[in-house]
């Protein structure tokens, strides 16, 4: 197993009992032979060996052609952001060094360290994302680090962790920074010295796998509050991959639409034509706190919900279910009135949030400031001393 870890291994035991096969089995054998041996059940054993090698093998084969289909389609975009996004992802993929993969909630951070992984030596093994924010501190290291039996009430059979069931492929590590401090001391020990000790065990386990690591927190303020370890931090960091918001990178909307749409069709079986002008109109002027997740969403209810061809304002959230920080309106508004109130509302937002800073706001809508001015006065917006 050393030297070929994927040998098939047949035991041959003149002594069997359930508790010596199974034993024999939790360690790794595919199958056993008593004494005296009987020629054809060796064959039949080891042909049956030979079919399920087989099948494993054209398993990987498949995955590695549904992920090259997936590829092109999992990074929806074509501002810059998202080209130097992509560029970076070209550059680090093959090699074996940890990355941290930072921005907001919905901005698509799996979909990044899912391409990072497709484009690396391990995409033929497993892609494996953890969610630890949303596992009990006390249930994640027994998840990640595996247990002995014995280990704790409950703990009736040993246990593989997560580390060693991603062998060879990709680990990802959603919200890192929800990690506690005991379990920040265990992974520095998997990503510098390759090895972890499972639960209530006595015995180093070496691992090989590659770790993806992502938050929305500022891990920066998180290491000088004191909450987060300096030291795991550099670890993870090695390479820094930053993912820009949904208002950072509009120009992308048209083409996240059109995707999320044709994904939605063939969930729901549904033949949607896409969104209207008016309703494109509008999705690129909501300011999505919640990023892709959030833009998804909408259009999943709008198709549920509609009843159209095409998704039309109509079909959009403007009432208690609009998306956060959208302006909602009552029933009744004509459609030229709705997409005025929504122009208005969106530019005084930004407006706000940029302090009044007219270069910042044009760049950010896409306009020259003799464009901005001309559009604020017609929106009835106070220009002010800005």
């Amino acid at each position: 197993r050393e030297v070929a870890p994927r040998t098939f291994v047949l035991i041959m035991t003149a002594f069997a009992t359930v508790d010596t096969s199974v034993a024999a089995l939790q360690l790794g054998a595919q199958d056993y032979l008593l004494k005296p041996i009987v020629f054809e059940d060796v064959l039949r054993k080891i042909h049956n060996l030979i079919e399920h090698k087989n099948l494993a093998w054209e398993n990987q084969m498949l995955r590695r052609e549904v992920n090259k289909r997936a590829d092109p389609t999992e990074m929806v975009g074509q501002s810059q952001a998202m080209r130097d996004i992509q560029v970076l992802i070209e550059k680090v993929a093959s090699s074996t060094a940890t990355i941290l993969i930072t921005g907001e909630s919905g901005v698509g951070k799996e979909v990044i360290a899912r391409a990072v992984h497709l484009r690396s030596p391990r995409s033929d093994k497993i892609f494996l994302p953890v969610n630890c924010g949303a596992i009990p501190e006390s249930l994640l290291e027994s998840q990640l680090f595996g247990h002995v039996k014995g280990a704790f009430t409950g703990a009736i059979s040993a246990q593989e962790g997560l580390f060693q069931r991603a062998r060879a492929g990709t680990i990802f590590l959603d919200e890192i920074g929800e990690m506690a401090a005991s379990l920040q001391v265990k992974l520095l020990r998997v990503i510098e010295a390759k090895e972890m000790l499972p639960v209530g065990a006595t015995n180093l386990v070496q691992v090989d796998v590659r770790i993806l690591a992502a938050t929305n927190r500022d891990l920066k303020k998180e290491v000088e509050a004191g909450r987060f370890r300096e030291d795991l931090y550099y670890r993870l960091n090695v390479i820094g991959l930053h993912v820009p918001t949904l208002r950072e990178r509009r120009e992308d909307i048209p083409l996240l639409v059109e995707y999320l749409i044709q994904r939605h069709n063939l969930e729901m079986k549904k033949s949607c034509k896409g969104v209207d002008n008016a309703a494109m109109k509008i999705l690129m002027s909501l300011p999505w706190k919640g990023n892709v997740r959030e833009l998804d969403n909408v259009l999943e209810r709008a198709m549920i919900l509609g009843t159209d061809e095409w998704i039309t304002p109509a079909d959009l959230p403007l009432g208690e279910d609009a998306p956060q920080g959208t302006l909602h309106l009552a029933p009744g508004y004509r459609l030229k009135d709705a997409l005025r109130a929504y122009e208005k509302s969106y530019i005084e937002n930004i407006l706000k949030e940029t302090a009044c800073d007219r270069t910042r706001v044009a760049k950010l809508l896409g306009l020259s400031r003799s464009s901005l001015y001309r559009k604020m006065e017609h929106l009835g917006i106070s220009l002010g001393d800005g």
